[in-house]
C-alpha cells in the first residue's frame, strides 16, 4: 500500500474533477490531510492549472517538494479536447454563452489540416481576456467580469504537436503538446480565426506535465481513502 510523508514532501498526481478549480482541488486535499492526520499545517501548491471546465493532470506538491513546483510547470504540456467552429464566446470555452455565429460551410478537412500546420511552432499568443494573468497586481479575469476593457501582452509560445484525431463538423478533436504559458482557449480563438469561422474550446484534459502522465493519476477521493487507510492502520 502507498505510504506518504506529506511534511518532507510527495508529488501527487490527481486527476481533477471537472467544474472544480485548481485550487478548490488543493484546499479540499490540504484540509483533508491536516485534519486527518491532525497536522497543524501543511504546504501544498500545484504546478500548473487548469481552467474549471477542463479536466485531467494535475500536479501537486506537498512539504519540501513544492520547492520542485516551478521545476515542474517548465516542462512541455500535452492536451486532448475538442473545437467547435462556427461560433465565438467571450471565454472562449464554454464558461460563457456564445456571442457570435459565422458560416463554416468554407471549411473542410484540407483547411483544417492546414490550419493545424500553421499553428505548429512558435508564435506570439495573446492570453484570453478570462485568465489568471496579472495586469498591475491584478487577475484579467477581475477586470473581464467587471467588463473593464484592459489589454494583455502576448507571450512567446510553442505548438511542437498539433493533431487532429477527428472531425466531425462543427466539431474537431485533438491532441496538443506545447510550451508552459500556452491557452489552449486561446488557440481555439486563434483556430478559428485562421480559418475565418470563429471557434471555441468546448472540452479539455490535460494528458500529460513532462515525464507524469493522467494513466497514473488518482482521484482525490481515492487519494483520501489511501490517507485513511494507512491513517487507521497506525
Amino acid at each position: 500500500m502507498l505510504e506518504y510523508n506529506f511534511t518532507e514532501g510527495e508529488v501527487l498526481l490527481i486527476n481533477k474533477p471537472y467544474d472544480w478549480t485548481s485550487f478548490d482541488v488543493v484546499n479540499n486535499i490540504r484540509y483533508f490531510i491536516r485534519k486527518k492526520l491532525n497536522l497543524p499545517k501543511i504546504k501544498i501548491g500545484h504546478a500548473g492549472t487548469l481552467d474549471p471546465l477542463a479536466t485531467g493532470l494535475l500536479v501537486l506538491c506537498t512539504g519540501k517538494f513544492t520547492k520542485k513546483i516551478d521545476e515542474f510547470q517548465a516542462q512541455e504540456k500535452e492536451y486532448t479536447g475538442t473545437f467547435i467552429i462556427g461560433e465565438t464566446t467571450p471565454s472562449f470555452d464554454m464558461e460563457k454563452e456564445a456571442d457570435q455565429t459565422f458560416d463554416y460551410s468554407h471549411v473542410d478537412e484540407k483547411l483544417i489540416m492546414q490550419t493545424a500546420q500553421k499553428l505548429t511552432g512558435t508564435y506570439e499568443q495573446t492570453p484570453p481576456v478570462f485568465s489568471a494573468v496579472k495586469i498591475g497586481g491584478k487577475r484579467a479575469y477581475e477586470f473581464a467580469r467587471n467588463s473593464e476593457e484592459v489589454k494583455i501582452s502576448s507571450k512567446t509560445i510553442t505548438i511542437s504537436e498539433f493533431e487532429i484525431t477527428n472531425i466531425q463538423l462543427p466539431e474537431i478533436n485533438f491532441r496538443i503538446v506545447c510550451s508552459k504559458g500556452t491557452y489552449i482557449r486561446a488557440l481555439a480563438r486563434d483556430f478559428g480565426e485562421t480559418m475565418q469561422c470563429g471557434a471555441y474550446l468546448s472540452v479539455l484534459c490535460r494528458t500529460r506535465i513532462g515525464n507524469f502522465h493522467l494513466k497514473d493519476a488518482i482521484e482525490i477521493e481515492t487519494l483520501k481513502s489511501i490517507i485513511t487507510e494507512h491513517n487507521n492502520k497506525d
